[in-house]
């Protein structure tokens, strides 16, 4: 059975395949694992735009920000599920993202057409990136071009920019240690943030 593809390019840019994985693939909250965290996570101003002090730039207090979350939960939750490959190229980064569980695939390219639709109107979703605010800063000057798989996604982000070049592939390492490390990894990125922020 041929991989159901579907080709899409863009002028637009940031999040990686799935993770954010989101980031993505992460966000706000309390720092214990689980649901519990998530749960704790969605609290807070919910509209009326975007938070100050440490967690500021977390989401966009927008109606879609709990759906998105429920993703990355998914993923993060399944992330030994998950299969990441990336290639920095001279002029951006080239990522794979799958899963052989359907389930985990399905949130994969669930969150990255939610991701590319964000990136379109300019809605942030971040925790403790310090890349994703840069991303989606120099949009314009990033071509996107996602390819949906059976098992997930394939991404080629590029820019003529060097500095948004080098955070196109910040941010890729930044997913692909969520997607090793799952909820460890948004656990050291929301207090490494924090801790930044408290200086």
């Amino acid at each position: 059975m041929k991989p159901s593809r579907k080709v899409v390019a863009v002028a637009a840019g940031a999040l990686a395949a799935g993770l954010t994985l989101a980031v993505a693939f992460a966000h706000p909250g309390g720092m214990g694992a689980g649901p519990g965290m998530m749960h704790g996570m969605q609290h807070g101003p919910m509209s009326g735009g975007m938070q100050h002090g440490p967690m500021a730039g977390m989401h966009s207090g927008d109606e879609a920000f709990q759906a998105d979350m429920q993703l990355v939960h998914e993923m993060l939750d399944g992330h030994e599920k998950i299969r990441r490959k990336v290639e920095n190229l001279p002029d951006g980064i080239r990522t794979v993202t799958e899963s052989d569980d359907p389930q985990v695939a399905k949130a994969i390219k669930a969150h990255v057409a939610s991701m590319e639709q964000r990136l379109k109107e300019g809605r942030e979703f971040n925790l403790f990136s310090p890349t994703i605010p840069v991303l989606f800063a120099n949009k314009d000057k990033i071509k996107t071009t996602v390819e949906l798989t059976e098992k997930g996604a394939l991404f080629v982000q590029t820019s003529e920019d060097p500095e948004v070049v080098a955070a196109l592939q910040e941010h890729a390492g930044e997913v692909s240690e969520l997607a090793r490390d799952g909820m460890a990894a948004m656990r050291r990125g929301m207090q490494a943030r924090m801790m930044g922020a408290s200086r």
